[in-house]
């Protein structure tokens, strides 16, 4: 409680003035912009909301699933690539799909020997050898193939569907994906859980920037769908440009809002209900579950892949607001610290705290450069006329100064609020 009023209440209402500032100083389109990739980044707080605050998994290969939901939406929105559909690309990556079913059936029914008799060591031999003959076959039609396309078409090109579908299929392969990690990797200990993220994130990084025929590697690809028109289709029919900006970037801000409020009310349904009480069981004490007939894998597994079918989802509407997929943009620090600050700062295991710890720090992330970079200048004029010189490279420290603002924020917020600004509630059954 601050005073009388409730401290999520006073929070908000902060925020909430903070954001009305901006408006004021730095216009309503700019102000637009800001909050609809702040939107973004809350559906990937509460998604990790959900691995960390909900199950305690330490995920830190939220990176590779952002690159996982960027590059779907850009695969389904992106306009169809005709010098690929007119060539032999499509032929031969049937060709390769074949191959791979091929190699998947070897594979199979070597696991399937101990059926005829055969087992141990001769069968761990065969299995081996199957995996090797597998690998061989799915490469020889799949090498051609990316080599062809690369250097006819360059690469696949997208779809052409909505936006919309782009996201949900970014959230889908992002699930998919925490599912395989998840049945290997959730049987870890925490520390050794985000060890293995870690190195998850990086091969996912590694496999889009590498695999040129299907995401155009290093290459950026643009322009990527809006699901709302664009700046330049209301200036099309005679909007100047300051209002044409307001009105798309206000309509991309709209769908936003819903797609977060929709997931808020979903979760908070579900987090007051059996499933959260359940949750939040096994996060506090998994002997105990267990010893009451829970199933903590598949409930681990279970809120794994749910939370990053949010991130993925957000990944893909960064990508599309920002109408660019580029690998090398992104970065470790911006894409996996950068969201734990958030969840840290904001209250772990609070949908609410979560929501205002990406709104927040992104908020504060964004204007710590020009502040600092103000700061600095009236330093650099004030030291340059008492005979000190004029501070260097001004820019380049404003933009450094975000890192340190941000380790500043994250060590006050431990120091004097450990569980975060809004930090969970208990929970009683009614």
């Amino acid at each position: 409680m601050i005073g009388r009023i409730p401290r999520p209440v006073a929070l908000f209402a902060a925020l909430a003035v903070l954001i009305l500032a901006i408006a004021l100083t730095s216009g309503v389109p700019y102000t637009t912009r800001l909050l609809v990739e702040a939107g973004a980044y809350a559906l990937i707080v509460l998604g990790l909301n959900i691995q960390w605050g909900y199950g305690g998994l330490f995920n830190f290969g939220i990176m590779g699933f952002l690159m996982v939901g960027g590059a779907s939406v850009t695969f389904i929105s992106y306009p169809l690539n005709s010098k690929f559909w007119n060539s032999d690309g499509p032929m031969l990556l049937g060709r390769a799909l074949i191959a791979a079913l091929i190699a998947t059936a070897i594979i199979l029914a070597a696991r399937q020997l101990h059926r005829l008799g055969v087992k141990g060591v001769l069968k761990s031999v065969l299995v081996a050898l199957a995996w090797f003959i597998g690998y061989i076959v799915f490469r020889s039609q799949m090498d051609p193939a990316t080599v062809y396309i690369v250097q006819n078409a360059g690469f696949v090109g997208g779809l052409g569907l909505p936006v919309v579908f782009g996201w949900a299929f970014g959230g889908a392969v992002a699930g998919g994906i925490a599912y395989i990690i998840g049945r290997i990797c959730l049987g870890l200990r925490s520390d050794y859980l985000a060890i293995a993220t870690i190195g998850i994130s990086e091969i996912l990084r590694q496999l889009i920037k590498n695999n040129q025929w299907l995401t155009r590697g290093t290459l950026t690809v643009s322009p990527i769908k809006w699901p709302v028109p664009l700046p330049q289709d209301y200036q099309a029919m005679g909007v100047d440009t300051q209002t044409s900006l307001l009105y798309a970037r206000g309509g991309f801000l709209l769908v936003v809002v819903v797609v977060v409020a929709l997931v808020m009310f979903l979760l908070m349904r579900a987090y007051g209900g059996p499933w959260g009480r359940m949750m939040r069981a096994i996060r506090d004490n998994y002997i105990a579950a267990d010893s009451m007939g829970k199933d903590i894998k598949a409930r681990q597994l279970e809120i794994f892949v749910l939370g990053s079918v949010l991130i993925g989802i957000g990944g893909s509407i960064l990508v599309s607001f920002t109408q660019i997929f580029d690998p090398n943009s992104y970065q470790t620090i911006n894409h996996t610290f950068f969201i734990w600050v958030m969840i840290i700062v904001g209250g772990a295991g609070n949908n609410w705290g979560a929501l205002f710890g990406a709104l927040f720090i992104y908020i504060v992330w964004l204007l710590s450069e020009p502040l600092a970079q103000a700061l600095f200048g009236g330093i650099s004029y004030w030291s340059s006329h008492i005979g000190w010189g004029a501070i260097p490279d001004i820019e380049s420290r404003s933009l450094q100064m975000r890192v340190f603002v941000l380790g500043l924020v994250i060590s006050v917020a431990l120091r004097y609020a450990p569980r975060g600004l809004i930090p969970e509630t208990s929970q009683t059954s009614r």
